[in-house]
């Protein structure tokens, strides 16, 4: 496939992604004050029922990878904009928890099938092992979710309500996320393998499916952890830095910087890391946030922005290596259905991670940030116990990745 064309599909996904994750990730933070006061219920209500569509999502998601699996990405994320949009249509529609609740149920469903591990899983169905550089240039643009639909949640909301925010969301799945995944190349019918033999020589680790079970294990366990963390994070950070001393002015400044270190690490990933095994840049990622951590809990306030910059810049590669790690570890095979799999635990950390961290905050202080960097080295020791590819297959993905 041309450079061009993959270009063209990496923006295009790119797009929808940032339209996705900014209309249901990104969408409770500003919204969920003004839709509890007209429901009648409480904040914490309104962010149970989006912790519900993490969960709903975590279900979903093996479902989705194995379609992709079978018929190609593009289908599949045509679907979730036609999802996404009914979801927001109901939000929209809510006149009480009953209603709220479902809406959140179904646009979990679209965020099961529509998000990140989706897109990845439509990428290596592209791409295969050449997918690295395609998963993190959707990753660069989606990037700046937050960046964007914060700021037009919070003017759809000023001009027309809640209500018509949702409403507006809903109606740009449907006039832009919904052209833009169907501008995905079709998938190659799939390719019956000679022989069982060579399905499993596809697979780098696979001397026995025990070692197979032990990798899955700590990769889900990596992904669980790092995705508690940053969501821990994004749910907390201005506080917690307020816990450790910064004014609120100064607590959302620095957090402020997070995002663009993300985007920052995703483009040191794009560049110089490349060139190098994925697991070595995910290792290097998993340290930045507990040397972050420790330095902000010895020196308190004058380090957090440097604590904002090494936590953004190491999840903006983690969120690449979600992706990158199943790829090189395991091969393009059933590659959206064990990504679905391997994302499970992650989606039910990430729901239960604001609840728990700010319950840990409430009562430790400052002092959480020992228990956050205790579990980002966990995360990078499990990393250590994960095997490389062979020889072969990174010789391979370095000359696929060279410009």
């Amino acid at each position: 496939m041309s450079t061009e064309r993959r270009s063209g599909t990496v923006a295009a996904l790119g797009a929808a992604q940032t339209l996705a994750w900014a209309s249901s990730y990104y969408l409770p933070a500003i919204l969920a004050a003004p839709m509890a006061r007209d429901l009648g219920v409480s904040v914490p209500m309104v962010f149970a029922a989006f912790s519900l569509a993490l969960i709903v999502s975590a279900v979903v998601g093996p479902w989705a990878g194995r379609a992709i699996d079978r018929r190609g990405g593009r289908p599949v994320l045509m679907l979730t904009s036609l999802v996404f949009a009914a979801g927001l249509a109901t939000l929209a529609l809510a006149q009480g928890p009953v209603m709220l609740f479902a809406a959140w149920v179904v646009i979990g469903i679209a965020m099961g099938a529509g998000l990140y591990e989706a897109a990845f899983a439509a990428l290596v169905r592209l791409y295969r092992h050449d997918a690295r550089n395609t998963i993190t240039g959707i990753t660069l643009m989606a990037g700046f979710a937050s960046t964007l639909g914060w700021p037009l949640s919070a003017w759809l909301e000023t001009q027309v309500g809640w209500r018509g925010a949702c409403f507006a969301w809903a109606g740009l799945h449907l006039l832009l996320g919904l052209p833009l995944n169907a501008c995905l190349p079709r998938a190659a019918p799939l390719a019956a393998p000679a022989s069982s033999t060579a399905r499993i020589d596809e697979l780098p680790v696979a001397s026995g499916s025990s070692r197979i079970g032990w990798v899955s294990v700590l990769l889900a366990f990596v992904f669980a952890v790092t995705w508690f963390i940053s969501t821990a994070m994004a749910a907390h950070f201005p506080r917690m830095l307020q816990a450790a001393g910064a004014s609120l002015a100064a607590a959302v400044a620095i957090g402020a910087l997070v995002g663009p270190a993300q985007v920052a690490g995703r483009l040191l990933e794009f560049g110089l890391l490349r060139h190098v095994h994925p697991l070595l840049s995910a290792r290097l990622a998993a340290l930045a946030h507990p040397v972050g951590a420790v330095a902000l809990l010895i020196f308190g306030a004058p380090l957090a922005p440097v604590f904002a910059l090494l936590h953004g810049a190491g999840n903006g590669i983690l969120t690449i290596a979600k992706g990158t790690l199943p790829l090189v570890l395991f091969g393009p095979q059933a590659y959206g259905a064990r990504q679905g799999w391997l994302m499970m635990p992650a989606r039910c950390a990430q729901a239960m991670a604001p609840f728990l961290f700010g319950w840990a905050l409430d009562r430790w202080g400052p002092q959480v940030l020992a228990m956050s960097a205790a579990l980002g080295l966990l995360a990078f020791t499990a990393l250590m116990f994960l095997p490389t590819a062979r020889p072969a297959l990174v010789a391979t993905n370095q000359a696929s990745s060279a410009p």
